[in-house]
């Protein structure tokens, strides 16, 4: 069983007015306060930062907080769509505890946000007995362009290119290492790279995958309550 991802407080719903500075987003609420929300995501959000969208809003209660509601879902004609970049290593922590993602469960160690590499932290090193290391990183994807295809970058990511460099360099070193990217939005079928959006990071993906590193895909069941991990998609190399 996965546990979901609950939010711990409901979720209020309102409409963007506007999204700038990258992390800032304009709400106006239903009861017709306007308030400046945080955006915890640094990506372009094509698609998904149109005025007039409805949208849903976390409140922490958090004294020391500049902005007391932070963005979380987006509401499109297709469904919900998760837009904060800090909710998939959660949603992935609670699947891999559980033991819900097939490829890597018979791992019984999860640690999160381990130093590797130069100037990297893995997202997560999992560990067993008689097992290879396994060096997991998670990205989150909500770029849709075509119709049920979902896309990764929405930006240019010279961080990410470099996660995979890191990743194909344990690899080398005789450990297994993997890329899970989660699909914040359950409208589609299949994932692909956004190639047009960043060459290099495509370039990256796949000489990683050439050294050995392997890529998995998750879809996401989003409700305005929680975020649940879902099946598999099929990757478009």
């Amino acid at each position: 069983t996965v546990f979901p991802m609950r939010f711990p407080s409901p979720l209020v719903r309102g409409t963007l007015i506007r999204r700038y500075k990258r992390f800032l987003a304009d709400v106006t609420l239903e009861t017709g306060e306007i308030l400046t929300a945080h955006c915890a995501n640094p990506g372009a959000m094509t698609g998904l930062a149109m005025p007039g969208l409805p949208v849903w809003l976390s409140k922490s209660d958090d004294p020391k907080r500049k902005l007391a509601y932070s963005l979380e879902l987006v509401e499109l004609p297709s469904g919900i769509v998760g837009i904060n970049t800090a909710h998939p290593n959660r949603i992935v922590g609670e699947a891999l505890r559980a033991g819900a993602i097939p490829e890597l469960a018979a791992y019984d160690n999860v640690r999160p946000e381990v130093r590797y590499a130069e100037k990297s932290r893995v997202d997560f090193l999992l560990t067993a007995d008689g097992l290879p290391d396994c060096y997991l990183e998670v990205k989150n994807v909500h770029l849709v362009r075509a119709a049920g295809l979902a896309e990764f970058p929405d930006s240019v990511t010279t961080r990410g290119a470099r996660h995979l460099a890191d990743l194909a360099r344990m690899v080398t070193e005789g450990h297994r290492a993997a890329m899970l990217y989660l699909v914040q939005r359950g409208d589609c079928s299949q994932f692909t790279l956004a190639a047009d959006i960043d060459k290099a990071y495509a370039r990256a993906f796949g000489d990683a995958r050439s050294a050995g590193v392997e890529a998995l895909c998750y879809a996401t069941n989003i409700t305005s309550e929680a975020i649940t991990l879902a099946d598999p998609l099929p990757i478009r190399e």
